[in-house]
């Protein structure tokens, strides 16, 4: 467990504001630790809301805060871990935002997106069940 109080919990008393960072970071950390992704829409339960695009975008903005401040901790991103339920791969958002960073000039779906997707993912599975 990230903390005393769990996400769950912490949704279960009411909503949690989709720009509070610290707790879409634990959210992030509970799923990297069970080594899971969660889906935009479960993501957004969690938090305590139900799944609407402004809410979806306002909530993307807080997973590039959530990314930004651990990648100047070291830290492998978290924002990977959230998916389309369609086919299991990040928004066009998480895409149009690593471009240059990853060095990904192909499709953002099909078998070489999902082979990026899969590697990231496990970086912070890896990282965060060990902890």
């Amino acid at each position: 467990m990230v903390n005393a109080v769990s996400i769950r919990d912490r949704a279960e008393a009411g909503q949690t504001p989709l720009f509070d960072v610290a707790a879409v970071r634990a959210l992030l950390i509970e799923a990297a630790a069970e080594g899971r992704a969660v889906s935009y829409s479960e993501a957004l339960a969690q938090l305590g809301h139900r799944f609407t695009r402004p809410k979806m975008r306002a909530f993307c903005k807080t997973l590039d805060a959530v990314d930004s401040a651990g990648a100047a901790a070291g830290e492998p991103e978290l924002a990977v871990l959230v998916v389309r339920e369609s086919d299991g791969l990040p928004g066009q958002g998480w895409w149009v935002a690593r471009v240059d960073p990853l060095g990904h000039e192909g499709d953002w779906t099909g078998p070489e997106a999902r082979a990026l997707v899969r590697e990231l993912q496990q970086q912070a599975f890896d990282y965060w069940s060990a902890r």
